[in-house]
């Protein structure tokens, strides 16, 4: 029986593992992810550190460092490039108003979003376009930033790391219910954020 598309691209994610480039995939991963790109870096974390749970920390590492540098870049879009980028897709949406409510809350709460966001399903990039938009504490930003994606990513490399050979076989005889569940969590989180 052929393996399904899902199955299919977990292999192929896997085989990342043993690359010699992986550790940079993973790197500009994240930093796109913190910034532009749809597809959240544990994916590839996962997948690397499955392959080889005896380096999932400095897998840790190195999707937080990314996600770091990405997320000033995603600061940089929001304070320099907000009016000649996104305000005008925000009218086109008619979503100026929404967008309002959402500087409320920034300004309500500021840091506590990015750390939120930073852990949780919420999408990041809009979270640090925002911050950048609405001209949050630099310093304070990074290092919610920091904060908030390093316990995200070393919270997976640790639970990883420690379940070795016993969770791969778990999620490789699991996996298809695994992405479902996934799925649901960032549906969740991006309804979270525009509920």
């Amino acid at each position: 029986m052929k393996p399904s598309w899902l199955r299919r691209s977990y292999n192929w994610t896997l085989a990342w593992a043993t690359h010699p480039q992986a550790s940079w995939a993973l790197f500009v991963i994240a930093m796109i992810e913190a910034s532009v790109f749809p597809i959240p870096p544990d994916i590839l974390l996962l997948a690397l550190a499955l392959g080889k749970p005896q380096k999932a920390l400095r897998f840790a590492s190195i999707a937080t460092a990314g996600s770091v540098v990405g997320a000033v870049i995603g600061y940089g879009i929001g304070m320099f490039l907000f009016v000649a980028v996104a305000q005008p897709l925000l009218e086109f949406y008619h979503a100026m108003e929404r967008f309002a409510e959402v500087q409320q809350l920034f300004a309500e709460y500021g840091v506590v979003i990015v750390l939120i966001a930073g852990f949780s399903p919420i999408p990041f990039k809009v979270i640090t376009i925002a911050a950048g938009a609405f001209g949050l504490s630099f310093p304070a930003f990074i290092v919610a930033a920091l904060l908030s994606r390093g316990a995200r990513f070393y919270l997976e490399g640790a639970l990883l790391r420690w379940g070795g050979d016993a969770l791969r076989a778990l999620v490789e005889r699991h996996f298809e219910w695994l992405t479902v569940a996934v799925v649901v969590v960032v549906i969740g989180g991006f309804a979270l954020l525009w509920l």
